[in-house]
């Protein structure tokens, strides 16, 4: 046992088998070089701070004032992006890298450029919308004249004339404006009109109003505007509709107007005098020239305002993300008491710590600060965070794990084997060669395409795609490993290693669906045999193999568990967990799954015919009895009765011992006879770490005896389920099949089976839409999602707590567009 330990620690430890050692540290920083040491360690990404003003509200914080300045800057550049992005510009791909600018700088810089852009736009807006005015009278003039002239050929003469003129500006005569003259009132008791123009989707409710306003005493007319116009607010262009509305009297007037107002339709007065309509379309077309002129002018000028600020906007961006992230992190500091110093504290790994002094000397010197800042490690009375160094392969496995829940400080890390385990139990239900290669060509491109799509923003699908590129990778892998041995490709099989071992009775194979066929060579030397495809005992045999496997992989993983459970027992030096957690754990589940796992692969090595079904069912009800046909091997009904028992005391033992000795400890630590222990693990068993030093807590007998009855009970009736969990791995893997051959047999082959190339052609597509769409995604997140399942439940709660709290550093490279 002695040397057994001795070799255990003596082998080279693991990075991602157990969290990186962690240390919690006091920064003593003079104020003059606090915001550059922090810059420097935020380059570093390796030192978490801890929040020492947590009762404080944000506005109450010493560099409340600069963080506000900050989220103000992003505002402002969130402004300027927009307005890029609105204005069909882009960014620049390879900004202008500026010398370093100081924040005041860059917050006058962003002042005078957000005024310049808020004046361009104002300007605009009130030039854009007295052109819709313009265009709008314009094409009120152009249809409404028609409404008004008594003749259909004075009509014609007078939209040819206005047509002309509104075109053609030659022998323009200066004039006095007739827009600002008012029309010439009416007769009050004669026949008038209102005329203007209305979006096209509201015109039928605009008529049916006006109809119901005026009782039916009003003509209505309306023709659709040659031109569509923008509309200022959204900036699209909308579909509008001329109206003339015909009427007599004050009142219906008054009506009129208020409905016009309600549907926001503009009206334009519109002489009765042809003359008039002449002289003011000439001065419309002239306003219309000079507004387009005098907006294109302002258009380029804008554009060229923003193409200048888009060359810096990421480096901006980038500074003011940086000098925010600093800041609140300063807020998180205390000052001493001579208001001089800034004191902090934070987490860092203990192989970073010589890396964050240098860092901190640098920012001394550069700052050219009298005083250096002190740095020295602290006792820690809380749990460390966890912090596991990964790389882009690792990187999706661990986020797998931290999914369920983060590791506990320095606890055994489940990710390092779930990077063969899970790809290879999602393989098992999801075996298909020919579907494998399909996963690993999208896996490839995914890979080969990595630093170019690692730089573009991916929607939430297609990032969650990306960001598991490798994982895709390696179950594209395993699924063309089980395919082999499943020999399915597309669910059909093929002679790759060899002829069968098994042939037809006689020359026609007339019986081979029935009578079955004969052996006559050595077993197919890799994976199931090609000719058990289509024949009579297909489904029993692979129904056989699949589940025994199911049961094998099963057994297997849970036992990793527990062994697992084992090592992180011995590196908490936490003796009662190893005699009485995990020794009784193994014995229970080996005295039962264990066994029937032996079963199964002697029944496999001997050919036997034995009913392991009827063997465990009486190794329960009569372990006595002779086993007859069913028995394997000499002795077999000892064994059993001695696993039986094995089992029977295992259950004990893990209830009992354990809360007692604890009980026990406890007595003797408050009747002084041990202050040994207090140095040791023996009482700390059953305590978290995060709490090791607060052994002064009262200790419940009842509590702990309670935990340890469900954690008893729990295991013991999971030890059970969860081997019966595994057999989904049977049940999936059928199901895959089983599909894969509906529909080569039912949609392929049957198309294939028609002369017609129209109907093959069909049942090529369907046979690939549902390959695609059903095999290819729905039954890859289908075995996904129970392989994570399996981990998660089956195997992580062996050993796994998971209820830690991740490393979070203060880090510039992390910072993301979402932190603005």
């Amino acid at each position: 046992m002695e040397r057994t330990e001795k070799f255990l620690d003596n082998l080279p430890s693991m990075d991602l088998m157990r969290s990186e050692k962690m240390t919690l540290v006091q920064l003593i920083i003079p104020v003059e070089s606090a915001h550059r040491a922090i810059s420097y360690l935020g380059e570093i990404g390796l030192l978490q701070f801890r929040d020492l003003n947590s009762e404080k509200s944000p506005f109450q914080r010493t560099f409340v004032n600069q963080v506000k300045r900050c989220g103000e800057m992003s505002r402002k550049l969130r402004f300027f992006k927009d307005q890029i992005s609105k204005a069909g510009l882009l960014s620049s791909v390879h900004p202008v890298v500026e010398p370093d600018l100081e924040l005041e700088e860059l917050e006058i810089q962003l002042a005078e450029h957000e005024h310049e852009l808020i004046e361009m736009n104002a300007n605009s807006e009130k030039l854009q919308q007295t052109y819709n005015e313009l265009l709008e009278f314009k094409l009120v003039l152009q249809k409404a004249c028609g409404f008004l002239l008594p003749s259909s050929d004075h009509e014609g003469t007078a939209e040819r004339e206005l047509s002309e003129n509104v075109f053609s500006n030659n022998d323009y005569v200066e004039t006095s404006s007739l827009l600002e003259q008012e029309m010439r009132p009416a007769d009050q008791s004669g026949l008038r009109f209102v005329s203007g123009i209305i979006c096209k989707s509201k015109a039928l409710r605009f008529e049916r109003m006006l109809f119901r306003a005026t009782r039916g005493n009003m003509l209505f007319n309306q023709a659709p505007a040659s031109e569509e116009i923008m509309d200022p607010l959204t900036g699209e262009m909308v579909e509008k509709t001329v109206f003339v509305v015909h009427f007599s009297g004050e009142q219906a007037r008054t009506k009129i107007l208020k409905i016009c107002e309600a549907f926001a339709a503009n009206c334009y007065p519109v002489p009765d005098d042809i003359t008039k309509q002449r002289q003011i379309t000439r001065e419309v077309s002239s306003h219309l020239s000079d507004l387009e002129t005098t907006l294109d002018t302002g258009i380029r000028h804008r554009n060229k305002a923003l193409t200048s600020i888009g060359y810096h906007l990421t480096q901006w961006m980038g500074m003011v993300r940086r000098e925010k992230a600093v800041y609140d992190t300063l807020n998180m500091l205390n000052f001493d008491v001579t208001k001089k110093c800034l004191v902090g504290e934070g987490w860092c790994p203990i192989f970073a710590k010589a890396q964050i002094q240098e860092a901190l000397q640098r920012a001394t010197f550069d700052s050219n600060s009298q005083l250096g800042i002190i740095f020295h490690v602290m006792d820690a009375v809380e749990s460390p965070p966890t912090y596991f160094r990964t790389n882009h392969f690792t990187n999706a496995y661990q986020e797998i794990v931290d999914a369920y829940g983060v590791a506990r400080y320095q606890e055994a890390n489940p990710a390092v084997y779930t990077v063969v385990t899970f790809p290879f139990l999602f393989a098992v239900m999801f075996g298909d060669w020919g579907h494998g290669i399909c996963l690993l060509l999208g896996a490839l491109v995914l890979i080969t395409r990595e630093s170019r799509l690692s730089t573009q923003k991916l929607g939430s699908f297609m990032e969650m795609l990306f960001g598991g590129r490798y994982v895709l990778l390696l179950m594209s892998l395993f699924s063309i490993y089980c395919g082999l041995i499943y020999n399915e490709f597309f669910s059909v099989p093929f002679h790759i290693f060899g002829g069968s071992a098994y042939k037809c009775r006689d020359a026609t194979c007339s019986d081979a669906q029935t009578a079955g066929l004969v052996k006559f060579r050595d077993p197919y030397p890799f994976g199931v045999d090609p000719s058990w495809r289509g024949s009579r005992s297909e489904l029993p045999f692979l129904n056989s193999l699949k589940m025994k496997m199911s049961i094998l992989l099963g057994v297997a993983q849970m036992n990793l568990g527990i062994i697992l459970s084992y090592f992180n027992a011995r590196f908490f030096r936490n003796s009662l967990d190893i005699r009485y957690q995990f020794v009784p754990q193994m014995i229970f589940l080996n005295s039962l799954f264990g066994y029937l796992s032996l079963l199964i692969i002697i029944k496999w090595c001997t050919g036997s015919q034995a009913d392991l079904y009827h063997v465990m069912i009486y190794m329960f009800l009569s372990p006595t009895d002779d086993l007859g046909d069913n028995e394997l091997f000499w002795g077999q009904r000892a064994l059993q009765i001695v696993l039986l028992l094995l089992a029977l005391v295992a259950v004990p033992w893990m209830l009992f011992p354990k809360p007692f000795i604890l009980k026990k400890l406890n007595s003797e630590r408050f009747q002084g006879r041990t202050y040994g222990l207090l140095g040791t693990s023996e009482f700390d068993l059953d305590v978290e770490p995060d709490s090791a030093r607060q052994h002064h807590e009262e200790f419940n007998f009842s509590e702990v005896f309670v935990h340890q009855m469900i954690h008893s009970i729990e295991f013991v009736l999971g030890a059970v389920s969860n081997t019966a969990s595994y057999l989904r791995l049977w049940a999936l893997s059928l199901a895959h099949s089983e599909l894969s051959t509906v529909f080569y047999e039912k949609v392929l082959l049957l198309a294939w089976g028609y002369d017609s190339f129209i109907i093959r052609l069909v049942g090529l597509a369907v046979f690939a839409f549902a390959t695609a769409f059903i095999l290819l995604m729905m039954e890859t997140l289908s075995a996904f999602l129970h392989a994570l399942r399996l981990h998660w439940v089956e195997f992580q709660n062996k050993f796994y707590h998971g209820d830690g709290y991740k490393f979070k550093p203060l880090s510039f490279a992390l910072i993301t567009d979402d932190d603005d």
